[in-house]
């Protein structure tokens, strides 16, 4: 059951299992075999080969790597004279992981903080740090709610600007586990937010949005004048609030912040959860792909963005955001592709490449958040960041497959196996 973890009492040792329903969860609990587990707050094992404590609170996180000697202090510290030192949230997903690896090979101090959640298979998530830590970053193990490790880390570290990209993720989960959305994505965002304006200097904070903020919105392509105000799903009004609540921090306390609404982002070390990956996975086992078409039969559109594009334009808005210092900036911006297609063409590129054919169902699109088509109006972030995506749909998938079958060369883990995407 997604999002949803027992741990049997077993001696000293626990053990994780995933249960199919709630009703089975209930009776697991009142029999005392299992006890309660917060997805947002606590995980089975760390980077660090952390635990939970009993009570179901993260033990203190450490904050070096034992016998590799990395440390957390090392790795704030910039090998380049002028150097930024960065915070950079999020380190164990996607566009994080990506982020924090271009920061470092220029030279930049970079800390990692991450929950590791289950929302998908965690294996994913320890590759990705594991290759952050070959690269000399380390990553805090801790939740974005703990007021206490962010304080401490930023006294460690005195940080220039913090890249928050941790969030729980996903449109079509919202529906079946609100609650962690609000806990990460608002009360999250808030805790770092409290936790900044008490620093001086206050470090200049980058964060993720989303391009969901758009919801209803018929009028393409989008464009950052537009009214946001009709959220399509509970994950898209989280971020808005994000942005309202930048709005507020840096109108009252004068924290530089600027937002990045992106679109559809894809390619190697993705989320198992997106088109891309989630296709590809089903089309090697032979499985059925659920392709949604709107009430008049149209299929659904997006502009799928690849990695290195969301990568660069990320970088530009952290070397070009402001001081905070009153008044002080303010800014959000589209990073997208500017060029939707339809989900169909996605498959057709993804047989092409993996060299097998699909097995498509096409049918309608259920009430869980999606939109109908997405489109990104870049102009604003090309006239002020210099942002330019130059890769193609065909390019980037061709690069997303090849790193898919390299990382999955002995076919697919188990872990994986398990993994069904809403």
């Amino acid at each position: 059951h997604l999002g949803s973890s027992a741990r049997l009492r077993g001696g000293d040792d626990l053990m994780l299992i995933r249960i199919p329903s709630a009703a089975w969860y209930l009776a697991l609990i009142n029999l005392g075999i299992a006890t309660l587990w917060l997805d947002s707050r606590c995980l089975a094992a760390t980077v660090a080969e952390q635990v939970c404590s009993d009570a179901g609170a993260r033990k203190p996180p450490r904050w070096d790597s034992g016998a590799e000697g990395l440390s957390a202090a090392g790795s704030c510290r910039p090998s380049v004279p002028g150097g930024k030192v960065v915070l950079v949230t999020g380190t164990g997903g996607f566009i994080g992981y990506h982020v924090a690896l271009w920061l470092r090979r220029r030279g930049d101090g970079v800390l990692g903080f991450d929950n590791f959640n289950a929302y998908y298979p965690v294996g994913l998530k320890h590759a990705r740090a594991s290759e952050l830590e070959d690269a000399g970053i380390f990553t805090l193990s801790a939740d974005l709610n703990d007021a206490g490790t962010l304080r401490a880390a930023m006294d460690l570290c005195n940080f220039t600007h913090v890249l928050n990209l941790a969030a729980q993720a996903g449109v079509r989960y919202a529906t079946k586990d609100p609650g962690s959305y609000v806990a990460s994505n608002v009360a999250g965002f808030t805790t770092l937010l409290e936790v900044v304006k008490d620093r001086r200097p206050m470090p200049r904070v980058v964060y993720a949005s989303s391009s969901s903020v758009y919801g209803l919105n018929t009028k393409v392509p989008f464009s950052e004048e537009d009214v946001v105000d009709k959220p399509a799903s509970l994950y898209a009004a989280t971020k808005k609030s994000n942005e309202m609540l930048a709005h507020t921090y840096n109108h009252i306390y004068g924290i530089a912040l600027t937002g990045l609404r992106y679109f559809t982002v894809y390619g190697p070390y993705g989320r198992p959860d997106m088109a891309a990956f989630s296709f590809a996975n089903n089309i090697m086992r032979g499985k059925r792909l659920r392709i949604f078409r709107g009430p008049d039969g149209s299929e659904l559109e997006r502009d799928f963005t690849y990695i290195d594009d969301i990568v660069k334009g990320t970088i530009a808005a952290l070397d070009r955001i402001g001081p905070s210092e009153k008044p002080a900036p303010f800014k959000v911006y589209n990073l997208g592709n500017k060029s939707p297609v339809t989900v169909s063409y996605l498959v057709d590129l993804l047989e092409e490449f993996l060299g097998r054919k699909a097995i498509r169902e096409y049918m309608p699109l259920p009430a869980t958040g999606d939109v109908l088509r997405t489109h990104a109006n870049v102009s604003l972030a090309k006239a002020e960041l210099g942002y330019e995506p130059h890769t193609s749909l065909r390019e980037g998938i061709r690069r997303f497959v090849e790193w898919y079958r390299a990382y999955y060369k002995d076919g697919l883990d188990e872990e994986m196996d398990l993994y069904v995407p809403l």
